[in-house]
């Protein structure tokens, strides 16, 4: 029962959050809170290699649009979709809150999230960016845009779950790990070799509580 659960725990994290490991758990609460605290572990030690993912898609994209249109505030050239102008302007509008003066194109660039470069890889964008130009940003790839971008999309969707603390360990990780490194790999065979070297999920995957 959620009662066996300790006090603190419901008062502070709320039943409907917990809610989830106690069904997961076969309403063991014991077995419960130690999926709750893995679940925290292994969303913390899945954010190093997708937010090294994330920064270099962004930082590799970025390049290729300065180089195709020789000028650092590509969006100002590119053929880009409203949606994509007004995420833009979101952001300059919270780089200018937040300073003073206006802000450079690296500030813009930064404040820009991973759903901005992912859209930039989608079918919209097919003639006008990715054929011309963003396929050279994954050097290792040779398969179609549409499964590149599904792949991506995932990964998005994943980044965003543990950055709202939802449960991820009902999903099948050590897959989801796996197509990190292949789309970091695509990127660079080097950079996925760095990023490996300081990845904890393998041994945070063989601590996961058994369930029922």
């Amino acid at each position: 029962m959620s009662d066996d659960l300790p006090e603190w725990m419901r008062r502070f994290f709320s039943d409907p959050r917990l809610e989830p490991y106690l069904q997961a758990a076969k309403r063991n609460a014991l077995l419960a809170e130690s999926l709750y605290w893995w679940n925290i572990k292994v969303s913390q030690a899945f954010y190093l290699p997708l937010g090294r993912l994330e920064v270099a898609v962004r930082n590799a994209l970025h390049d290729q649009l300065q180089a195709r249109y020789q000028r650092t505030d590509w969006w100002v050239a590119a053929p880009l979709r409203e949606s994509s102008i007004r995420l833009i302007q979101q952001a300059r509008d919270k780089c200018q809150r937040r300073g003073s003066g206006l802000p450079s194109t690296d500030d813009i660039v930064a404040q820009l999230s991973f759903g901005f470069w992912v859209a930039l890889i989608s079918t919209g964008y097919d003639r006008g960016l990715w054929v011309p130009t963003l396929h050279k940003a994954f050097p290792r790839y040779s398969g179609r845009r549409a499964e590149l971008h599904r792949n991506l999309d995932t990964m998005r969707l994943l980044r965003n779950r543990i950055g709202h603390q939802e449960p991820i360990h009902h999903r099948d990780l050590a897959t989801d790990h796996s197509k990190i490194y292949r789309l970091l790999n695509y990127l660079s065979p080097e950079l996925a070799a760095g990023v490996r070297l300081r990845d904890e999920v393998p041994a945070v995957l063989a601590e996961r509580p058994v369930l029922p």
